[in-house]
């Protein structure tokens, strides 16, 4: 049988501490990932469920967006793997006799963990206006009050429509059709807070805001460097393809402020070494970079590149036939050889960085991986745009074995976006939706996640929809954005399990349950499946086998082809019925409007999916406004820090998957039955008389005098980079103003905040 839900919050403020672990996965991930899903499943129903992860006939898991390769192991998930789907096809149940023990005020209090672990939802719930409790509500009840709320506003741009990552791509393109025809670009996502920065800079420098190489691309390189990315937490499966890219004569740099256990050593639970032996050493060179110096390092690489004397180390007719801005960018880079600066703002030595550039020249094929360490900064954007030279420099673009690789978080956060879940849209694609669906969309940009959070904040938006997600504890400024939604008439959230932004409403407030992944989505036409996009651009089928959690779940394609009819009504020529009855009817149209994407239902009916193009990979043509790849010329920028204070990142814990929290844990740092801690450096903990075990306030500081605080956390000798600390989200967004975002992107700027450490205030 499967666990009960905790009773009491547990306690989350006094963690025990221990050594971290300088290897990754094995066998206790395996007894970890089982004893969850047992303790949500079941016994017979963990063998079922997992043995259908991510293999060709199965469902995707609903975790991270890491892709498959055409050869499936029978196990093919992760610890973490394990776990979301544990959290989705968990026994446990949130009824309507739950919301009637429990009012919102009491829900308020408990923590997102307490939240999660209560189950699955079952019914329609509504929070009428003044009222204490939730009661349930009938599917037409709820379209229909969401249709007098949005038929009642002034403009359609006072709706907000956020949506998830884990939405499938048809339910993402209903989703975006249902708000153009609506009236709004209003289409913020959660890119907007993670990747938004690399689809910026990819963009204007070579064309397309995705990565270049495909999971086949690793096992050729020469040399793969891993920055600002946790894989062993995050994206558990690529450790699996850095062991064969090692096998195959790979090297690997890992540039982090933090050592990272998975990419110290990996243990393979697929083979006998892994599970009884030592595993495999997987990094050759630890860069421990300062916090924000990325952009430094990779300035200071490609200085030496053109400096080099070795005859290989530009590639000169790639530069001269495939680029463009080479000669201003050499100028640049050759006028910042300042190496104290340089020292400075990275944290490293000149062996260090030395020593790294004698693996760059050794490789003909380089591909650099990234994630959140590097797009959440104040000067993400030029950063990413220095990675890009520097790959441009040797023409490890377009290459076999070579390429950029942001490696996206959420299973469909990249396929979204390809959907058209964009507040900008490029012209192009309105055309496109004109044309196919014949409606005019609306031409003017709409708000992306911060910039919706002020309209809220200002009155300017009054009706908030959510496809998925945890939008309040996702965002900055905790205060100033739970404020912000509670000025709203009317939040409404799509969801399979209760968390914080229930409980955080406007004055009405509607939680829509639906299936999950796991499940079977059974319409007119009969069983359906729905696809996604992994982070390399590989589309593919995804189809539930459970039974769904309740009788009165609907489907995301579902939910929202009901919803535009009933707000769209009898002016709407787009056929939300066979939308809803068929979704290979929403398949067609996709290919229609979207390139990549023509005869979708007959290839996808393919196992292993299909690659969408990518023009400078397949043929090193870059659709930019010069027609080449585009090198840059930003200054180098990086975070000063004042005395006294340190330069904090916040990050997952390993029991974590962006904000849902799986359990107390933080197996691989040593951390255990706790959340609030901060990890600080010995050294820089004795400067500032911090003792291991001591209990601080995190105090952050900007530059128009004002200061956010975050109370009672357990202070950890850990070995961070010098100056750097790290936290658990979402309990440090409290300390991230709105405003604090990366230029051009306007990702906040969450691995960035200038702290110092305070005693706690005594009540």
């Amino acid at each position: 049988m499967a666990g009960k839900p905790p009773a009491s919050d547990p306690i989350q403020d006094a963690p025990e501490v221990g050594e971290p672990e300088h290897s990754a996965v094995g066998l206790p991930a395996i007894t970890h990932a089982l004893r969850i899903s047992q303790q949500q499943m079941g016994v017979r129903r963990t063998a079922l469920t997992l043995l259908r992860v991510n293999q060709k006939n199965g469902f995707d898991c609903p975790g991270c967006a890491w892709p498959d390769g055409d050869k499936r192991h029978t196990a093919e998930f992760c610890e973490n793997g394990a776990k979301a789907v544990a959290e989705e096809a968990t026994l446990r149940r949130v009824t309507p006799d739950f919301f009637a023990e429990h009012a919102v005020a009491d829900l308020a209090e408990r923590s997102g963990y307490w939240l999660g672990q209560q189950g699955r939802l079952t019914h329609p719930m509504y929070l009428a206006e003044g009222a204490t409790h939730y009661t349930p509500v009938s599917w037409q009840q709820a379209f229909d009050i969401i249709g007098e709320e949005l038929t009642a506003l002034a403009s359609p741009d006072e709706a907000v429509f956020y949506t998830s990552g884990r939405t499938s791509n048809e339910a993402a393109f209903l989703y975006q059709l249902f708000a153009r025809e609506y009236g709004t670009n209003n289409l913020p996502d959660c890119s907007n807070m993670c990747h938004e920065s690399s689809g910026t800079a990819l963009t204007e420098t070579i064309g397309i805001g995705k990565g270049s190489v495909h999971l086949e691309d690793l096992y050729k390189a020469d040399l793969i460097i891993v920055a600002g990315q946790n894989p062993g937490t995050n994206h558990p499966r690529m450790l699996t393809a850095l062991e064969k890219a090692k096998a195959g004569g790979a090297k690997i740099i890992s540039i982090n402020p933090l050592p990272e256990a998975g990419l110290e050593r990996f243990k393979n639970p697929q083979t006998p070494r892994g599970l009884a032996g030592g595993g495999t050493a997987l990094t050759d060179l630890f860069l421990q970079v300062r916090l924000g110096g990325d952009q430094a390092l990779f300035r200071a690489l490609n200085r030496l590149l053109l400096a080099s004397p070795a005859d290989d180390a530009l590639d000169e007719p790639f530069i001269r036939e495939h680029t463009h801005g080479f000669e201003e960018f050499a100028r640049a880079a050759r006028e910042s050889d300042d190496w104290d600066e340089t020292l400075r703002a990275t944290g490293l030595t000149r062996e260090e960085i030395d020593s790294a550039l004698g693996m760059v020249l050794a490789s003909r094929r380089t591909i650099v991986c990234w994630a959140m360490g590097l797009t959440q900064h104040k000067h993400s954007v030029p950063t990413i745009q220095e990675v890009v030279n520097f790959l441009l420099l040797r023409g490890n673009i377009g290459r076999p074995g070579a390429g950029v690789c942001p490696v996206r978080g959420h299973s469909n956060v990249q396929g979204d976006r390809t959907m058209g879940i964009f507040e900008r849209p490029a012209p192009a694609f309105l055309d496109a939706l004109e044309k196919e669906f014949g409606f005019a969309p609306p031409r003017e940009h709409g708000y992306d996640v911060v910039a919706a959070i002020r309209a809220l904040r200002d009155g300017q938006a009054k009706v908030f929809v959510a496809m998925g997600g945890n939008f309040v504890a996702a965002t900055p400024d905790t205060d100033v954005t739970e404020a912000a939604v509670r000025r709203a008439r009317l939040t409404v959230h799509v969801s399979t399990k209760l968390n914080r932004s229930h409980v955080v409403t406007g004055a009405r407030a509607l939680i829509l349950p639906t299936l999950g992944r796991t499940e079977r989505d059974l319409q007119g036409s009969g069983e359906q499946f729905v696809t996604v996009e992994d982070s390399m651009g590989m589309v593919h089928a995804s189809r539930g086998r459970l039974e769904p959690a309740g009788a009165q779940l609907l489907s995301e394609p579902a939910i929202v082809a009901r919803l535009a009819r009933r707000v769209l009504g009898q002016d709407s020529a787009t056929p939300w019925e066979d939308f809803e009855r068929d979704y290979a009817t929403i398949r067609d149209r996709i290919g229609h409007v979207i390139p990549g994407f023509e005869n979708f239902n007959a290839r996808v009916a393919d196992p292993s999916g299909f690659a969408l193009p990518h023009a400078p990979r397949d043929d090193r043509r870059f659709p930019t406004a010069t027609g080449k790849a585009n090198f840059t010329a930003a200054p180098v920028e990086y975070p000063h820090l004042p005395d006294g204070r340190l330069l904090l990142q916040t990050l997952r814990s390993h029991d974590q998957y962006n904000t849902t929290i799986y359990g107390l844990d933080d197996r691989y740092r040593g951390i255990k039955n706790g959340r609030r801690v901060v990890l600080v450096n010995p050294d820089d903990a004795d400067r500032l008389g911090l003792a291991d075990g001591s209990y601080t306030d995190l105090v952050s500081e900007w530059m128009d005098g004002s200061e956010r605080r975050a109370p009672g956390f357990r202070v950890v000798h850990y070995p961070t980079a010098r100056g750097c600390a790290a936290a658990y989200y979402p309990e440090t967004n409290v300390l991230i103003p709105l405003d604090h975002t990366a230029d051009t992107s306007n990702t906040p700027a969450a691995k960035s905040v200038v702290i110092r450490l305070e005693r706690p205030h005594q009540d």
